[in-house]
C-alpha cells in the first residue's frame, strides 16, 4: 500500500490508472471506456461512457449481503422519536416515493427540489431522485422565501416535496408558509407539492397543486420502480452556495465521479466499513449533509443516522448517547459544535461509553487549536480536521488514516488529498509557493472526480467565478488563504475576502481568531476588519466566555481584555492586536453555524447588515450593536 504522499502523487502523475482501479468501488451498469476527458478544461468529465445510478449503488446493491442491517436511524430529540429501518425498508420506502414522482411525470433529467427538515422522508426523496434520473435541489430549511423564490426559478423544478414544519431547540419552524410566500414571488410555475403533515403547524392544501404524501406513499406502496441507468457526467443534484448575492451559484455535481470519490473517501479518509454506524450531525441543506448523512455512508454500506436536534438538548451529553446507544464508528462535526459543548458540564464527555468511536473528523469552518486540544482530551480520541467546500463535495486536505496513519498537527487539516492537485499560489503573480509562503489555495485543474462539474445552467460564470482569479494561469480559487509547513502539513487561514489590511500589514482574522481562543476563557471569538480612519482597517474582536460570571463588572471585563490582548501580542506582535475586544453572551451566526461576519462589519460601521434570513438568533447581532 502506498503512503498518503505516494499515493497522492500517483493520482495527479497517473490519473488514469489511480482512478480506473478506484472505480472498481461501484457498480458500472456499462462499463466507461475513458477514465477522464480533459479536452475541455477546466471542464473534465470523468468515467466517460460508463452509466451508473447513485440510489443502486447505495440502497439496492447492499440489500443481498444483509437486507436486515439497518441502514437509516432517525433520532429526533424536537419531536422524541427514534426510529430504525433495515436495509429492505429503507428500499421500500425510496421505492414508494420513486413511484409518487413518477406518477407527477418526474423522470430523467427532471428536477426536484426538497424543502424538509431533518426527517427520513427527505433522505427517501433524495435517492429517489437520484433512482429515476432525475436532479435533486435539497434547500436548507433555514432559507426564506426570497432565497427560496430564487432557488425555484434557476433549477425550475417540476416536483417540489416538503413538510408542514420543521422544529429546532423545541421551537417549531413553519416550512409550508414559506414555501407557499416563494411560489407566488416566482415567475416559473411548479406542477405539484407534496408535503408531509407532521401535525406540528396547521396549513391549508392550495387546492390542484397540492398531494399529501401519507396518502402517496400509502397507494403507491409495495411498488418497484426500475432503476434508471445514467451516464456518469449527468447531473446528480444541484446545490446552491450560501450566502450568495445576486443569482444564486447552483453548484452542479456529476453521478459517477461523485460515487466513486465518496467510496474512496469513506474508506481512506474516514475508515469507514461496510456494517458500522456513521453519525454526522451536519443538516441534508448542505453539502456535508449530502455527502456524509445520505450517499458516502449508503454507498460504503453503513449505518447512517439522521439526527434532528441540537448538541445541547435535552443535555450537552446527548452526541455522546448516540455514540453508546448505536456504537458510532465515525462520528463528523463542526468547530461550532464542539465549541458550544464547550460551555456544558465536561463530566458529560465522560458520561458516555465511547469505545466503539474511532475518531472524531470536523469541518465546515476552520478548527482551532483550543478547541481541538479540549475536545481531544475530553474524549481521548483522535479528532481529525479536514477541509473542503460546497464547491468540491469531499475533502481536499484531510489525515487520510485509510491509507497511512500519520500524526496530526491541531488547527492542520494535514495533506492534500489525493485526486486534488493543490498549490499556493502568489496572488499577484499565479506562481506556486514554497513552505512558510502565505498566499491563495488553488487547484490545478481538472478537478477530481466528484467535484462540481460546472454552475447549473451557467458554464461562463463557472469559469469566471473560479477559474479566472488568480492570474496569469487557469487554476480553481478556493479563495482561502492558505500555506503549507517545511514538514508538508497544511494550514487555512482565512477567507481571501476576511483579509484585514491594518497600516498596510495584511492579517488572516483566522489568525487573530486563535490567538484570541487560546485564553483560558474564552470559548469561541470572531474577528473582523472595521473601517479605520487612521490605519485603513483595524481588528475588531467579539469574544464568548465559558464563564461569563466572573466578568460582571466593567472593571473586570477591561482587565480581561488587557490579558487577551497581550496574549495576541505575545503570539502574533502588536500589529495583529484588535483595537477592541468586546463580550457578548453569543456570536451571531447561519443555522449551520457559520459566522455571520460580514453581518458583524456591517453593524460595526453603521451600515444595514443586509440579508439575515439564514440567522439563527437576530438578538446576537442586536448585542454586538449594542456592545460598540
Amino acid at each position: 500500500m502506498l503512503g498518503v504522499k505516494a499515493a497522492h502523487a500517483q493520482s495527479i502523475e497517473n490519473r488514469e490508472a489511480f482512478w480506473g482501479q478506484e472505480a472498481k468501488r461501484v457498480h458500472w451498469q456499462t462499463p466507461f471506456n475513458q477514465v477522464v476527458d480533459v479536452s475541455r478544461l477546466p471542464f473534465a468529465s470523468w468515467f466517460v461512457g460508463g452509466k451508473t445510478n447513485l440510489c443502486f449503488n447505495a440502497v439496492d446493491r447492499w440489500l443481498e449481503s444483509d437486507p436486515d442491517q439497518a441502514a437509516l436511524v432517525w433520532v429526533s430529540t424536537e419531536v422524541n422519536q427514534e426510529l430504525t429501518y433495515t436495509r429492505k425498508m429503507l428500499w421500500q420506502e425510496v421505492n414508494a416515493v420513486a413511484a409518487m414522482l413518477q406518477a407527477q411525470g418526474v423522470g430523467m433529467g427532471d428536477r426536484v427540489l426538497i424543502y424538509m427538515p431533518m426527517i427520513p422522508s427527505a433522505v427517501f426523496a433524495m435517492l429517489a431522485c437520484a433512482r429515476l434520473g432525475a436532479i435533486h435541489s435539497v434547500v436548507f430549511g433555514g432559507f426564506a422565501s426570497v432565497n427560496l423564490a430564487q432557488r425555484i426559478d434557476d433549477a425550475q423544478p417540476k416536483v417540489i416535496v416538503t413538510a408542514d414544519a420543521g422544529s429546532r431547540a423545541g421551537k417549531v419552524t413553519p416550512y409550508k408558509p414559506l414555501l407557499d410566500r416563494a411560489l407566488e414571488l416566482c415567475t416559473s410555475s411548479v406542477q405539484a407539492v407534496i408535503v408531509e403533515n407532521r401535525g406540528l403547524y396547521a396549513f391549508e392544501p392550495v387546492s390542484g397543486r397540492d398531494l399529501d404524501y401519507v396518502a402517496l406513499r400509502e397507494q403507491h406502496w409495495g411498488q418497484e420502480v426500475a432503476v434508471q441507468w445514467v451516464e456518469s457526467s449527468a447531473p446528480s443534484y444541484i446545490l446552491y452556495t450560501s450566502g450568495t448575492t445576486g443569482k444564486p451559484k447552483g453548484v452542479q455535481r456529476d453521478t459517477g465521479g461523485y460515487a466513486v470519490a465518496l467510496a474512496t473517501s469513506m474508506d481512506y479518509v474516514f475508515q469507514g466499513k461496510a456494517g458500522e454506524t456513521f453519525l454526522c450531525t451536519s443538516d441534508i441543506g448542505w453539502v456535508v449533509g449530502h455527502s456524509y448523512i445520505v450517499y458516502g455512508p449508503l454507498i460504503a454500506g453503513m449505518t447512517t443516522i439522521l439526527y434532528e436536534g441540537t448538541p445541547v438538548r435535552p443535555d450537552g451529553g446527548i452526541l455522546w448517547k448516540l455514540v453508546e446507544q448505536y456504537k458510532v464508528s465515525v462520528m463528523f462535526s463542526a468547530p461550532t459544535a464542539i465549541r458550544v459543548l464547550k460551555k456544558q458540564d465536561p463530566a458529560l464527555l465522560k458520561k458516555y461509553d465511547l469505545s466503539s468511536l474511532r475518531a472524531l473528523y470536523m469541518a465546515g469552518e476552520p478548527l482551532d487549536e483550543p478547541t481541538a486540544t479540549w475536545i481531544s482530551q475530553g474524549l481521548g480520541k483522535p479528532i481529525i480536521d479536514n477541509y473542503w467546500q460546497t464547491e468540491t463535495g469531499w475533502p481536499i486536505l484531510a489525515a487520510q488514516p485509510g491509507i497511512e496513519a500519520l500524526p496530526t498537527k491541531f488547527g492542520s487539516p494535514s495533506f492534500p488529498v489525493y485526486g486534488f492537485d493543490v498549490r499556493v499560489v502568489d496572488e499577484q503573480t499565479g506562481e506556486d509557493l514554497g513552505a512558510g509562503q502565505k498566499g491563495v489555495l488553488a487547484i490545478v485543474p481538472p478537478l477530481p472526480p466528484g467535484a462540481m462539474s460546472t454552475i447549473w445552467g451557467d458554464d461562463e460564470r463557472f469559469v469566471s467565478t473560479y477559474f479566472s482569479a488568480v492570474p496569469n494561469r487557469q487554476v480553481y480559487s478556493t479563495f482561502d488563504w492558505g500555506l503549507f509547513d517545511e514538514e508538508g502539513y497544511w494550514f487555512i487561514l482565512g477567507r481571501t475576502d476576511d483579509v484585514i489590511n491594518v497600516a498596510g500589514h495584511r492579517l488572516g482574522t483566522r489568525e487573530i481568531e486563535e490567538s484570541v481562543n487560546a485564553h483560558a476563557s474564552v470559548a469561541e471569538s470572531a474577528v473582523v476588519g472595521v473601517a479605520d480612519a487612521l490605519k485603513g482597517q483595524v481588528a475588531a474582536a467579539f469574544a464568548v466566555l465559558k464563564q461569563p460570571e466572573r466578568y460582571t463588572t466593567i472593571e473586570q471585563q477591561r482587565e480581561l481584555e488587557v490579558e487577551i490582548m497581550a496574549l495576541v501580542d505575545q503570539q502574533l506582535g502588536a500589529v495583529a492586536r484588535p483595537a477592541r475586544i468586546r463580550f457578548v453572551s453569543a456570536l451571531p451566526k447561519t443555522r449551520s453555524g457559520k459566522v455571520l461576519r460580514r453581518a458583524i462589519v456591517a453593524v460595526c460601521e453603521g451600515r444595514d447588515p443586509g440579508d439575515l434570513t439564514t440567522i439563527e438568533d437576530p438578538s446576537t447581532l442586536e448585542q454586538i450593536r449594542e456592545s460598540i
